[in-house]
Protein backbone atom coordinates (compact mmCIF):
# COMPACT_ATOMS: atom_id res chain seq x y z
CA UNK A 1 0.00 0.00 0.00
CA UNK A 2 1.26 3.54 -1.02
CA UNK A 3 2.01 5.43 2.45
CA UNK A 4 -0.10 8.25 3.00
CA UNK A 5 -1.14 11.11 5.92
CA UNK A 6 -4.13 9.67 6.00
CA UNK A 7 -6.47 6.38 4.93
CA UNK A 8 -9.70 6.40 3.51
CA UNK A 9 -12.18 3.87 4.46
CA UNK A 10 -11.85 2.67 1.44
CA UNK A 11 -7.85 2.30 1.42
CA UNK A 12 -8.64 0.25 4.80
CA UNK A 13 -11.02 -2.56 2.86
CA UNK A 14 -8.20 -4.63 0.54
CA UNK A 15 -5.80 -5.02 3.94
CA UNK A 16 -8.77 -5.91 6.31
CA UNK A 17 -10.13 -8.42 3.33
CA UNK A 18 -7.00 -10.08 2.93
CA UNK A 19 -7.12 -10.04 7.29
CA UNK A 20 -9.73 -12.25 6.67
CA UNK A 21 -9.11 -14.18 3.95
CA UNK A 22 -5.72 -15.36 5.39
CA UNK A 23 -8.18 -16.88 8.32
CA UNK A 24 -10.56 -18.45 6.11
CA UNK A 25 -13.35 -16.27 5.47
CA UNK A 26 -14.82 -15.22 1.76
CA UNK A 27 -15.11 -11.52 2.11
CA UNK A 28 -17.31 -9.20 0.44
CA UNK A 29 -17.82 -5.60 1.11
CA UNK A 30 -20.74 -3.49 1.29
CA UNK A 31 -22.99 -6.17 2.42
CA UNK A 32 -26.21 -4.42 3.37
CA UNK A 33 -25.24 -2.32 6.59
CA UNK A 34 -22.30 -3.73 6.50
CA UNK A 35 -18.74 -2.46 5.86
CA UNK A 36 -16.96 -5.70 5.39
CA UNK A 37 -18.94 -8.98 5.88
CA UNK A 38 -16.60 -12.31 5.96
CA UNK A 39 -18.38 -16.23 6.07
CA UNK A 40 -16.90 -19.18 7.31
CA UNK A 41 -19.70 -21.98 6.78
CA UNK A 42 -21.77 -20.84 9.60
CA UNK A 43 -19.26 -18.22 11.59
CA UNK A 44 -20.10 -14.84 9.90
CA UNK A 45 -17.79 -12.24 10.79
CA UNK A 46 -18.68 -8.28 10.49
CA UNK A 47 -15.75 -4.91 10.36
CA UNK A 48 -17.35 -1.59 10.46
CA UNK A 49 -14.53 0.47 8.75
CA UNK A 50 -13.94 4.14 9.62
CA UNK A 51 -10.68 6.55 9.13
CA UNK A 52 -10.97 7.31 12.79
CA UNK A 53 -12.61 6.58 15.99
CA UNK A 54 -16.21 7.97 16.65
CA UNK A 55 -19.55 7.81 18.23
CA UNK A 56 -21.00 6.78 15.15
CA UNK A 57 -18.22 4.13 14.44
CA UNK A 58 -19.57 2.31 17.62
CA UNK A 59 -23.01 3.36 16.93
CA UNK A 60 -22.60 1.02 14.06
CA UNK A 61 -20.81 -1.69 15.45
CA UNK A 62 -23.42 -2.13 18.24
CA UNK A 63 -26.07 -2.27 15.66
CA UNK A 64 -24.32 -4.78 13.76
CA UNK A 65 -24.12 -7.00 17.06
CA UNK A 66 -28.18 -7.99 16.15
CA UNK A 67 -26.45 -9.91 13.40
CA UNK A 68 -23.21 -11.61 14.85
CA UNK A 69 -21.46 -11.74 17.96
CA UNK A 70 -18.15 -11.35 15.77
CA UNK A 71 -18.05 -7.80 15.44
CA UNK A 72 -14.69 -5.74 14.96
CA UNK A 73 -13.90 -1.94 14.06
CA UNK A 74 -11.18 -1.47 12.24
CA UNK A 75 -9.49 1.96 11.96
CA UNK A 76 -5.72 3.16 10.68
CA UNK A 77 -3.06 2.47 13.04
CA UNK A 78 -2.09 5.94 15.41
CA UNK A 79 1.14 7.90 15.45
CA UNK A 80 3.06 9.14 18.01
CA UNK A 81 2.61 9.04 21.67
CA UNK A 82 -0.74 11.08 22.13
CA UNK A 83 -2.18 8.67 19.24
CA UNK A 84 -1.45 5.84 21.15
CA UNK A 85 -2.86 7.00 24.45
CA UNK A 86 -6.40 7.89 22.83
CA UNK A 87 -6.26 4.45 20.76
CA UNK A 88 -5.74 2.52 24.15
CA UNK A 89 -8.33 4.20 25.77
CA UNK A 90 -10.97 3.36 22.63
CA UNK A 91 -10.00 -0.01 22.49
CA UNK A 92 -10.90 -0.44 26.39
CA UNK A 93 -14.02 1.42 25.40
CA UNK A 94 -14.82 -1.18 22.72
CA UNK A 95 -14.00 -4.19 25.23
CA UNK A 96 -16.46 -3.11 27.47
CA UNK A 97 -19.31 -2.97 24.23
CA UNK A 98 -17.86 -6.39 23.59
CA UNK A 99 -16.71 -5.23 20.24
CA UNK A 100 -13.30 -6.35 18.53
CA UNK A 101 -10.28 -3.56 17.45
CA UNK A 102 -8.33 -4.01 14.68
CA UNK A 103 -5.48 -1.12 13.10
CA UNK A 104 -4.00 -0.74 9.80
CA UNK A 105 -0.90 0.94 9.53
CA UNK A 106 -0.37 3.09 6.37
CA UNK A 107 2.90 2.32 5.13
CA UNK A 108 2.22 -1.24 4.28
CA UNK A 109 -1.46 -2.56 5.32
CA UNK A 110 -0.50 -4.71 8.20
CA UNK A 111 -3.43 -5.41 10.54
CA UNK A 112 -2.95 -5.63 14.27
CA UNK A 113 -5.69 -7.41 15.88
CA UNK A 114 -5.52 -5.54 19.43
CA UNK A 115 -9.05 -6.86 20.40
CA UNK A 116 -11.68 -9.99 19.84
CA UNK A 117 -15.58 -9.67 20.39
CA UNK A 118 -16.02 -10.95 23.95
CA UNK A 119 -18.33 -10.19 26.82
CA UNK A 120 -16.92 -7.57 28.90
CA UNK A 121 -16.63 -8.71 32.56
CA UNK A 122 -14.88 -5.76 34.29
CA UNK A 123 -12.70 -6.43 37.41
CA UNK A 124 -13.72 -4.83 40.15
CA UNK A 125 -11.02 -3.25 42.67
CA UNK A 126 -11.42 -3.35 46.41
CA UNK A 127 -8.82 -1.07 47.28
CA UNK A 128 -9.81 1.60 44.93
CA UNK A 129 -13.64 0.89 46.17
CA UNK A 130 -12.35 1.29 49.75
CA UNK A 131 -10.35 4.41 49.34
CA UNK A 132 -13.57 6.03 47.82
CA UNK A 133 -15.82 5.06 50.15
CA UNK A 134 -13.40 6.48 53.27
CA UNK A 135 -13.00 9.62 51.36
CA UNK A 136 -17.01 9.92 50.87
CA UNK A 137 -17.02 8.88 54.61
CA UNK A 138 -14.76 11.39 55.67
CA UNK A 139 -16.10 14.78 53.53
CA UNK A 140 -18.00 17.07 55.11
CA UNK A 141 -21.28 17.93 53.93
CA UNK A 142 -21.05 18.66 50.23
CA UNK A 143 -19.10 21.29 49.18
CA UNK A 144 -18.30 20.67 45.64
CA UNK A 145 -20.66 20.80 42.46
CA UNK A 146 -20.80 18.57 39.11
CA UNK A 147 -17.79 19.31 36.48
CA UNK A 148 -15.53 21.90 38.98
CA UNK A 149 -13.01 22.16 36.18
CA UNK A 150 -10.08 20.58 39.06
CA UNK A 151 -10.99 23.03 41.85
CA UNK A 152 -12.24 19.95 44.16
CA UNK A 153 -12.82 20.04 48.07
CA UNK A 154 -11.45 16.95 49.39
CA UNK A 155 -11.45 15.65 52.96
CA UNK A 156 -7.95 15.88 53.29
CA UNK A 157 -8.09 19.96 52.40
CA UNK A 158 -11.30 19.78 54.93
CA UNK A 159 -9.00 18.70 57.74
CA UNK A 160 -6.14 20.80 56.72
CA UNK A 161 -8.67 23.40 56.89
CA UNK A 162 -9.84 22.71 60.40
CA UNK A 163 -6.22 22.42 61.65
CA UNK A 164 -5.42 25.69 60.12
CA UNK A 165 -8.43 27.44 61.82
CA UNK A 166 -7.40 26.15 65.14
CA UNK A 167 -3.58 27.49 64.70
CA UNK A 168 -4.98 30.51 63.49
CA UNK A 169 -6.89 30.82 67.12
CA UNK A 170 -4.53 28.70 69.83
CA UNK A 171 -1.03 30.07 68.07
CA UNK A 172 1.63 27.05 68.09
CA UNK A 173 -0.09 23.71 69.28
CA UNK A 174 1.19 19.93 69.90
CA UNK A 175 -0.37 17.89 67.35
CA UNK A 176 -1.64 15.62 69.49
CA UNK A 177 -3.09 18.47 70.72
CA UNK A 178 -4.33 19.53 67.53
CA UNK A 179 -5.63 16.07 66.99
CA UNK A 180 -7.84 16.16 70.05
CA UNK A 181 -9.43 19.43 69.17
CA UNK A 182 -10.09 19.45 65.19
CA UNK A 183 -11.07 15.62 65.41
CA UNK A 184 -8.27 14.96 62.34
CA UNK A 185 -6.68 11.67 63.65
CA UNK A 186 -3.85 12.74 61.55
CA UNK A 187 -3.27 15.89 62.53
CA UNK A 188 0.55 15.69 63.12
CA UNK A 189 1.31 13.69 59.80
CA UNK A 190 -0.75 16.10 57.76
CA UNK A 191 1.08 18.87 59.02
CA UNK A 192 4.57 17.31 58.96
CA UNK A 193 3.45 16.62 55.04
CA UNK A 194 2.65 20.22 54.75
CA UNK A 195 1.25 19.34 51.29
CA UNK A 196 -0.39 23.17 51.15
CA UNK A 197 2.63 24.62 52.49
CA UNK A 198 -0.01 25.78 55.46
CA UNK A 199 2.38 24.88 58.74
CA UNK A 200 5.84 24.28 59.79
CA UNK A 201 7.54 23.07 62.38
CA UNK A 202 8.61 25.25 65.66
CA UNK A 203 10.40 22.64 67.38
CA UNK A 204 9.84 18.52 68.08
CA UNK A 205 5.60 17.48 68.07
CA UNK A 206 4.78 21.26 67.59
CA UNK A 207 3.54 23.46 64.88
CA UNK A 208 2.01 26.57 63.51
CA UNK A 209 0.80 28.62 61.28
CA UNK A 210 2.81 29.80 57.68
CA UNK A 211 1.76 33.19 55.76
CA UNK A 212 0.52 31.37 53.30
CA UNK A 213 -1.51 29.32 56.05
CA UNK A 214 -2.32 32.45 57.53
CA UNK A 215 -3.92 33.63 54.59
CA UNK A 216 -5.91 30.74 54.04
CA UNK A 217 -7.22 30.86 57.60
CA UNK A 218 -8.27 34.34 56.77
CA UNK A 219 -6.31 35.98 59.25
Amino acid sequence: MVAMTRLRETDLYPPVKAHLEAAGYTVKAEVGPADVMGVAGEDVVIVELKAGFSLTLLQQAVARQAITDAVYVAVPRWRGRAGWKAFKGNVGLCKRLGLGVLSVRPEDGFVQVHADPAPFRPRKSATRRARLLGEFARRAGDPNTGGTNGKIVTAYRQDAERIAAFLAASGPSKGAVVAKATGVAQATRLMATNHYGWFERVETGIYRLTDTGRAAAGV
